[in-house]
């Protein structure tokens, strides 16, 4: 669609028919997370935990070969500071019989990763005598090899049970901080409640449980608990509100399932094991890439031993299982961390910011919804005052364009926004165009030209479902048209001279016409998404203009040369826009906090400073 197009349906579209429908969007992989400063980023919103099942396969007596794992843990330690990768769990059964032999050589194999990437390992019933079927076993070639003298170093490790073989890791990954409990195989009272403990200690702290045996899978990959992993689920995690996600090996093949735990939150239960596959699984690897941001865990299977050799020398079994790529081995699962969480580490919203922390130099109005005096819901009459807060005399009256619901107080508002309140725009189109906020015939903002720059701000949200036809609404504009500025460049002179506005596809667009020449530059941004709070900004240094959607510069700024904003003496307007100053339709969603500043300001001073 060319720009020119909805500018068109913008302007006919104000007095006239509807424009098109929405467009819906689709969702993309999320591209490899990269880590910073050549080490593992702490504080990036994407990292991966790689899930490494039974490699009993490859620690069986003379058939022994740690070849396999050498090279997936090479891969770790590479891909800990190029793939932000934070931590590995070992499943359970890392040998075939246990013995002193097989042992022997998985610990010499897993000192590749001592000192050089966090890990945790537990017992699987082929790694102890199994006519001892509880953590209380006693001495094991298994726990003088792999006790909790060897982690204590670690900076992950927080500790061990007192027969060492449960422990637990405490990451720091996504700019927070991770439970892991290493579970054994078999599991006492005694080890629940130390588990219990544990989860009771950091009660904050999103926690994945990995044991060796919880659930199998049937053939389709729909899993279940087995007899011990249901004495599990009821004794410590279907209590923990907590334990968001449980990994098992010991049965394949690999499959998931999604279980209620007490507080009716999802539990996502996944078994993995690759030790029927080729080469017993050849140290195959599942990675779990969280993406805090898209709200995503994406999981895939690979095995780093035959992703290293040389492809014209690979089998064709090598080539067929350096990567497996069915439902229950390569998935996404979509997860509110923000919500999922709550209940035991609900977000500190900042306190409300008075007005005298953001009057930053030359602001020339600001206003913000709580101080109304009306509770959430409230209807908001016409003729209400919303006094501007820089005191430079651009107070709002609330005024109505049309019938259609009332303009409404609400408590909602975006986390990082000063004021905690909010107003809900119910306009539409025709005769239902709604409310708007307009200042005096002879506030000072309608006749302020900007020409050293400004910054303008606001907060917005747009519902979900996005119901009706809202194509073109506007979010704040200057009344009056451009041809009395004595603009002819513009596809109308009937259009306003500066306007903030939402087209059919939701894509924000921002035209002004400046005060150095004829011309109207336009910026376009991406589909904006509904049911979410954003901040948006209109940078202007005097030269050109800058949109930013939540402090992310967007991609269609114009290049073009753009000072100031050629007003005319009318009033300045938030909730829709004028085409022959006439409204066509009002604003639908809701809008918080909004400054206008006579600069262009950095990202550092936008109203969300703080948060």
């Amino acid at each position: 669609m060319s720009q020119r197009l909805p500018r068109r349906m913008l302007l006919q579209t104000a007095v006239a028919a509807p424009a098109a429908g929405l467009i819906a969007g689709s969702t993309l992989d999320a591209a490899p997370a990269e880590a910073s400063s050549g080490k593992f980023d702490v504080d990036s919103p994407r990292f991966s935990i790689a899930v490494l099942p039974d490699t009993q396969y490859l620690f069986d007596e003379d058939a022994s070969d740690p070849e396999p794992l050498r090279a997936t843990f090479k891969y770790l330690r590479e891909a800990r500071k190029d793939g932000n990768v934070a931590f590995m769990t070992h499943l359970g059964d890392v040998t075939e019989h246990g013995s002193e032999h097989e042992i022997s050589l998985a610990s010499k194999t897993f000192k590749d990763l001592d000192g050089k990437f966090p890990y945790s390992v537990l017992a699987g019933n082929h790694d102890i005598n199994g006519g001892t079927t509880a953590d209380t076993r006693g001495d094991s070639a298994y726990l003088r090899a792999f006790n909790p003298q060897r982690f204590k170093s670690a900076p992950t490790f927080g500790g061990a049970s007192p027969d060492g073989y449960n422990s637990y890791h405490v990451l720091d990954a996504g700019g927070r901080k991770w439970l892991i409990l290493a579970l054994d195989w078999r599991i006492s009272d005694a080890g629940v409640a130390w588990a219990q403990s544990v989860l009771d200690k950091h009660k904050t702290l999103p926690a994945i449980v990995t044991t060796h045996e919880l659930a199998y899978a049937d053939d389709s990959g729909t899993a279940y608990l087995s007899s011990y992993g249901q004495q599990l689920w009821n004794k410590l995690i279907r209590k923990n509100d907590q334990i968001f996600l449980t990994l098992n090996g010991h049965y394949w093949p690999p499959g998931r399932t999604v279980l209620k735990n007490d507080a009716g939150h999802d539990v996502h239960v996944h078994i993995t094991n690759y030790q029927d596959r080729y080469y017993g699984g050849a140290g195959m690897i599942r990675l779990y890439a969280f993406d805090l941001a898209r709200g995503v865990i994406d999981v895939s299977t690979l095995s780093p031993w035959f992703l290293s050799k040389d492809p014209e020398k690979r089998t064709a079994l090598e080539e067929e299982t350096i990567e497996l790529t069915g439902p229950v081995d390569r998935f996404s699962l979509e997860i509110d961390f923000d919500a999922r969480f709550a209940g035991f580490a609900p977000i500190v919203t900042p306190a409300p910011r008075p007005a005298s922390a953001v009057l930053v130099r030359d602001t020339v109005a600001y206003w913000r919804f709580d101080n109304l005096g009306l509770t959430d819901g409230a209807a908001v009459a016409a003729g209400t005052v919303i006094r501007d807060l820089s005191k430079r005399g651009n107070d709002l009256t609330v005024q109505s364009i049309g019938a259609g619901a009332p303009l409404l107080a609400s408590t909602e508002h975006h986390l990082g926004a000063p004021a905690h309140a909010s107003l809900r725009f119910n306009g539409g189109k025709g005769p239902d165009r709604g409310t708007i906020l307009a200042t005096g015939a002879t506030a000072p903002l309608n006749s302020l030209r900007f020409e050293s720059g400004y910054t303008i701000e606001a907060f917005i949200k747009l519902p979900a479902p996005f119901e009706g036809d809202h194509a073109w609404m506007g979010i704040l504009s200057w009344q009056g048209r451009s041809g009395d500025a004595g603009k002819t460049s513009g596809w109308s002179q009937d259009e306003p001279t500066c306007s903030l506005n939402i087209s059919g596809e939701r894509f924000l667009q921002y035209v002004v016409y400046p005060t150095d020449r004829d011309a109207d530059p336009t910026s376009w941004s991406h589909a904006l998404p509904t049911g979410r709070w954003m901040h948006l900004a209109v940078v202007n240094d005097g030269r050109r203009t800058t949109i930013y959607v939540d402090g992310s510069k967007i991609a269609r700024n114009p290049t073009q040369s753009s000072r100031g904003i050629s007003t005319l003496g009318k009033p300045f307007t938030i909730g829709a826009t004028q085409f022959a100053e006439r409204f066509g339709q009002g604003f639908y969603g809701w809008i918080g906090d909004v400054r206008i500043t006579a600069r262009a300001l950095p990202t550092r001073d936008f109203l969300t400073t703080t948060f």
